[in-house]
Order: structure tokens, then sequence, then C-alpha cells
């Protein structure tokens, strides 16, 4: 929807600008000797540009297309891959985008007639004798001033003028359209600002293989859903910049921290890592450190479309990579209560380039396969993890990870095959499809979610977002 408003935005925009460039070529060449009070050059044929570049809607519109243009440019796919700080700086120019629309209207280059009782158009003024040698403004704009009127075009034939025509600006109304939604956001930024102004305890620091920190807090009443995620934001790194991260672990009765997992990718994260690793030496088991950590505030939690995975009788959660994160909290949960939810059935498909990636979450999901086991429900997770590059047979190392090794697959998912073989397992039931991956995946999914009907299965596609 965000995306939706910024084309449209940008779109109406250009039709804007268009409008007003041919408005002021009219300015121009249209000069008139009548009525100077309605002439927005000072002559007649003056430059366009320095009609532009003198005046306040001029100059302001200038700057607000070339700020425009500077968001919508570094907020690219490209860019915030390569630069996330390019589109975060270049984005919250909003404000003083806002603050020149404000003042783009004070120029009050477009004008009506103040007192039409007094000199109705049509109307001849006695005083004047003999013809002008040019059409007069007001004769050539009679018939467009009648139909705006509602007046005949003859219903003030003969009439006299009593004064010279009086011409003022429109009273500016941006600030009404405006006003109410900034009110709202500075009272939402108010409320965040508050929420996020106590900084949060670091309880751990663990890391992970494949360039992957576990961050464990803590943060006096603060509750949290599985799926959820909080905004991030760490000083020591930059005193301005944010960063959402899902929730991999979510408190609860009898735990109150909560935790994160972030990849090493980007300026941002690799200071981060800096401040909490030192070390530049990094086993690749899992190694906790215990070091005096810089501040941190969070801002949250945010709901995500992974919260309505128990909802269903029967989920599809697929996680590419990273993308595991906000599956991972649902692991979690499920791991202290699955008795609790609607879910009586997680099929779990994790994407993954490198072998190591599955030591994130193995011991997870190793305690959740037995303790379903032991409570005589095996069939409750479904669990299938896929190398997509490896040559060989390939197994996670470690003896308590061998109910992992017999659910490793190499190469990718069969897609059809698999919806077919849930809508045959889960007759006449709605399946929920949740996916936190590439593009490619994400697709894939929602194109067989709404073609897929077999067996009377319904699928229904919620989409993470993953970017």
């Amino acid at each position: 929807f965000h995306v939706a408003c910024g084309v449209a935005i940008c779109v109406f925009s250009v039709v804007h600008v268009v409008a007003h460039m041919a408005n002021v070529l009219s300015f121009s060449l249209r000069y008139s000797e009548e009525f100077p009070a309605l002439n927005v050059a000072r002559y007649r044929g003056e430059d366009p540009r320095i009609i532009i570049f003198t005046t306040v809607p001029g100059i302001t519109g200038v700057l607000l297309v070339l700020i425009l243009f500077l968001m919508f440019t570094a907020s690219s796919y490209c860019i915030r891959v390569s630069s996330y700080e390019i589109f975060w700086y270049t984005h919250n120019l909003f404000i003083v985008f806002y603050i020149l629309l404000l003042v783009h209207v004070i120029g009050g280059v477009l004008k009506y007639q103040a007192n039409i009782d007094t000199h109705p158009p049509g109307c001849f003024k006695p005083n004047k004798t003999g013809q002008d040698p040019e059409p007069k403004l007001e004769t050539a704009l009679q018939p467009s001033l009648h139909h705006s009127l509602g007046l005949s075009p003859t219903e003030n034939f003969g009439k006299v003028c009593k004064e010279e025509p009086h011409f003022q600006s429109h009273f500016p109304e941006t600030w009404l359209w405006v006003s109410g939604p900034l009110c709202l956001y500075c009272a939402e930024r108010l409320y965040r600002y508050i929420r996020s102004s106590t900084p949060v305890t670091i309880v751990s620091v663990v890391s992970h293989p494949c360039d992957v920190i576990e961050v464990r807090m803590l943060k006096t009443n603060f509750k949290a859903r599985p799926g959820q995620y909080i905004v991030l934001q760490c000083p020591s790194v930059s005193s301005f910049e944010s960063h959402p991260f899902t929730l991999t672990a979510c408190p609860t009765d009898r735990k109150a921290t909560f935790g994160i997992h972030l990849r090493v990718l980007g300026d941002w994260t690799e200071r981060f890592q800096e401040l909490l690793l030192p070390e530049s030496d990094m086993e690749i088991l899992p190694i906790v450190q215990q070091r005096r950590y810089p501040k941190l505030y969070i801002d949250g939690p945010f709901g995500s479309p992974s919260e309505e995975v128990f909802n269903y009788e029967v989920s599809l959660c697929v996680a590419g990579g990273i993308g595991v994160t906000p599956f991972a909290s649902v692991l979690h949960t499920l791991l202290d209560e699955w008795q609790l939810y609607k879910l009586r059935r997680l099929y779990f498909i994790w994407i993954c380039r490198e072998l190591q990636s599955f030591h994130w979450f193995a011991d997870l999901l190793c305690a959740l396969h037995q303790k379903l086991w032991q409570e005589n429900r095996p069939d409750y997770l479904n669990v299938q993890l896929y190398l997509s590059k490896a040559d060989g047979l390939q197994s996670i190392s470690g003896e308590r990870y061998r109910a992992l090794n017999s659910r490793l697959l190499i190469g990718r998912p069969r897609w059809k095959l698999l919806f077919e073989e849930i809508g045959k397992c889960n007759r006449q039931k709605r399946v929920g499809v949740f996916c936190c991956g590439p593009k490619e995946i994400s697709k894939t999914l929602h194109k067989l979610s709404n073609s897929t009907g077999s067996f009377g299965t319904t699928f229904e596609y919620n989409k993470e977002s993953f970017s």
C-alpha cells in the first residue's frame, strides 16, 4: 500500500508539473495590459524560466520535484540493498517536503475577482469612449466567466460598472488537507519515542555460522506474539538509523527474555557486530560472549502476517535462508505449549544454500521433534530441509542432529507435488501458506495457492516482507 501511494504521488505530480509548465508559458504570452493584477509575468514575453525561479511557487515547486525524485529513485531495490543509508536519509526528506508543500501555495498565483456585485462580467464603463485596437481580456473571458458564475450571456448586458475589478489570491487550503494526517503522524511518533526511550538489557550475544548473530535481550513489561518484529536502534552505530528485525524468541511467563537473529550484511550490521563481538576470530559453532554491550533501544512490537499461523488447523511455512526468523518464534512457542492453539499440523520447509545455516535453529527443531514424539504426536510437525547448492550427500554434523539428517534433501522442493500431497492429507480444510524468502519462491507459492483446489483443500497465501 505504501509503495502504491508513493507511485500515485509521483504520477499525479508529473501531471501537476506539466500543467503548470503550460501555465507559465501562458502567463508570458498572454500578458494583460487591462488587468495588471492578474499577471504573474512582469511584462509580455518574459522568459518562463525567470518566472519559475523568481516566484515562491516556482522555487518551491522545483525543490519539491527534486526531493520527490531523490526519494523515488533511492527507494529502488538495488539502492536499498547496496547502500541502505542513502535510502534511509533521502526518505526522511519527507519532512522538508511537507514544509515546502505548505509554503508552495503562499505565492498566490491563481486569483479570482472579489467584487462581482459591483463589477459583474459584461458591464461597460461609460467614461471610456472609442474602441480599443485590441480585444480586452474581460471581453475575451466573458463566456467562461458567465458560465462559471451561472449567468446567461445577456444578463449583465447594459449594466454599468460601479468600480474597477479587484482580484485577490485564493486562500491557501493545503494545510486543511495536510494538518490532520501530520498531527496523527506526530502523535504516533511521540508515542513511539516514549515507548522506546528506555534501553534494553542485553543478556547474551551468540555468534552463529554464516555471519549470523543472535542477540538475547530483556525489557520490563515487554510483550510480543510469535511472528511480530521490532525496530532496533543502536546510537553507538548511528544516532538516526534504525532497522526492523523479526523476533525469533518471544517473552513468556516462564522466560522474560526475547531474541533476534540478524545477518551481517551492510555497513550498519558490520559496525553493530564489531561492537557486540570485537574479536575477529569466530568459530563455526555458537559461542556466548560475555562483555559490556552498547546501549540498544527497541520500538515495537509490530504485527506481521506470520502471526496468523496459529489461526489455521494446518499451516505451511516456507523459509529461504535468514527468512526463517519469523517461523523460529512460532517453533519456540510450540515448544512451550503447542496444545493451547488451534494449529494441529505444521509443514515446515527451510531452504538454504549452505549446510552450516541449519545450525541456527537445529537445536530448536530437534527439541520440538523430540517433545512431539514423547507426547505421541509425531505427525504434528513435518520438517523438510533443502540444501540448494551441494555436491553429493551432505549431513549436519553431530549425533543429536540425526532426526534432521533424515529430513535433509539436496536441491529444491517440487512445489506442485508438495501442494498435492498436503491437499490429499488434509481434505476439505483451509491451509494457511506463509512464506518469507526470495521473490521467486513467493510468486510460485502465491500462484499455486490460487490455482490448487484438489481434494477440496483451500490454500490461503500470506506473504512476509523479505528484502
